[in-house]
């Protein structure tokens, strides 16, 4: 069958009739053909064959070539999609701006219409589909003349943030204070960094912590909100409620100042709780987590991997330090000075500190075998010795200095497929060596990929600070 009913629904997606699309397709197939052999092949009338074919040469998808009988030859398919798509695309600007010249006369007849006078009374709308409630949000957003309260998640904010940015920087201009407030963070404090960069360079947006956090809404002006149905998730891909009900506004109101005088300041928290934060998560680590650190001062690495180190060989877990940046007694006194007694564990056999040719290099080359086989010696040797495990800690900087970035990103694929071995891995990446790569996006895009939780230490140059990504 030279012309299929599949091909022809295709091309009713690109503007044709069922008809069209048979003599087209007909015309196609057959390459050069009478306007009788098209009727034949396309099962169409060849009345009105004649009649169609005019219209597809208007529209360029078929051209009649002079003689007796006139022959038809089709354009090829590939330019013919091209011109239809291109077709559709000025049609659609066309609409629009015959849309947008109407707009301003149908404003202007609706605002002097007389407006009857009804009853006014609570409102309520379940609010199903993403647009529908972004656009109520934009709406309320652009109404607010006093105050926008919002009471988010963590994840939901930065959500919001990034979703209404232009609308909340117009919002803010003029004078309209916003109240965010969201759960205590449980390490590096983002949230008012991006606040400050995305939307406020100033004083209207304020930010607050609660431990108490049940609902997530967001109220405008004390006279509506949207409340979600749902507290975890995207706000926006979850059903909810829009209300100008007094009485419920009122209670979302109430509820709000409450959790607001009883909230944190994100000013008060004190940095002093973040080590014990960053133990406490170094502490949940399990074999097979396998993560990247990137780093902008030395000082910031050792924070981060030497309490997660020092962590483990409490626990009673082995520790391999792979060091690329500074020498193998470099890192031993600054592990002395942050803390480890070195000697000791060296004594024990349970620290290895090493350079990375002792690891990565085998016949002066790289060879990502014989390093996953290095990592499962001294996992065995580990159990062998009597400890419970193995985290390791290693350096990328050599892959960076001897330009083997893609070297690297294999590597670490590969470690993460098979990471089968049950020890924990942290890969400790230069902030300053991946800016300056050739495409420090992309690498860094492909380490995340590679690992699924990225951290980040030093941030705004606090030591001590951490911030955790998962993908």
């Amino acid at each position: 069958m030279l012309v299929s009913e599949k091909d022809v629904e295709v091309l009713l997606d690109f503007g044709l009739t069922c008809n069209q699309a048979k003599v087209y397709i007909a015309a196609a197939r057959l390459g050069l053909a009478s306007a009788s052999q098209i009727s034949k092949v396309s099962k169409v009338r060849r009345e009105d064959v004649y009649r169609i074919l005019p219209k597809l040469e208007k529209m360029g998808l078929t051209v009649k070539l002079l003689g007796k009988p006139a022959r038809i030859r089709a354009t090829p398919v590939e330019e013919a999609l091209s011109t239809l798509i291109k077709r559709e695309e000025r049609t659609a600007r066309e609409r629009v701006s015959v849309m947008k010249a109407k707009t301003k006369t149908f404003l202007e007849h609706f605002a002097h219409a007389p407006k009857l006078e009804v009853e006014e009374r609570a409102n309520f709308a379940l609010l199903s589909e993403r647009e529908g409630i972004t656009n109520r949000m934009l709406v309320m957003m652009k109404k607010a003349a006093r105050e926008i309260d919002i009471v988010f998640s963590r994840a939901q904010i930065l959500q919001f943030i990034y979703g209404f940015t232009e609308q909340l920087k117009e919002t803010i201009r003029k004078g309209v204070k916003v109240r965010i407030i969201s759960e205590v963070p449980d390490y590096e404090d983002s949230l008012p960094r991006v606040i400050e960069e995305q939307i406020s360079p100033g004083n209207y947006v304020d930010l607050r912590y609660t431990d108490l956090l049940t609902s997530n809404y967001m109220l405008v002006d004390f006279v509506e909100a949207v409340i979600s149905t749902i507290a975890e998730g995207n706000m926006a891909e979850k059903p909810c409620i829009w209300t100008n009900s007094d009485s419920l506004v009122g209670v979302f109101h109430t509820d709000f100042e409450n959790l607001w005088h009883r909230g944190m300041s994100w000013r008060t928290i004190e940095t002093t709780a973040v080590p014990e934060k960053l133990i406490n998560y170094m502490e949940q680590l399990r074999p097979t987590n396998h993560l990247t650190l990137i780093y902008s001062s030395q000082e910031a690495k050792y924070n981060i991997l030497f309490t997660y180190l020092k962590v483990g060989l409490e626990k009673g877990e082995a520790a391999v330090y792979v060091t690329s940046e500074e020498s193998p007694n470099q890192i031993k006194g600054a592990m002395k000075r942050f803390g480890i007694d070195v000697r000791k564990y060296e004594k024990a056999s349970a620290l290895n500190i090493c350079r990375y040719n002792d690891i990565y290099i085998k016949d002066g080359k790289f060879n990502i075998p014989t390093t996953i086989d290095s990592w499962n010696r001294l996992y065995d040797t580990a159990l062998e010795n009597g400890f419970k495990g193995l985290r390791v800690a290693g350096e990328t900087a050599w892959f960076f200095n001897r330009e083997l970035i893609p070297e690297l990103i294999e590597y670490e694929k590969s470690l993460h497929r098979v990471m089968d071995i049950p020890m924990i891995a942290i890969c400790a990446c230069n902030a300053n060596m991946l800016n300056k790569s050739k495409d420090p996006v992309g690498v860094y895009n492909e380490l995340a990929k590679a690992h699924g939780t990225v951290l980040f230490s030093g941030i705004d140059k606090k030591l001590g600070r951490m911030e955790i990504r998962k993908l």
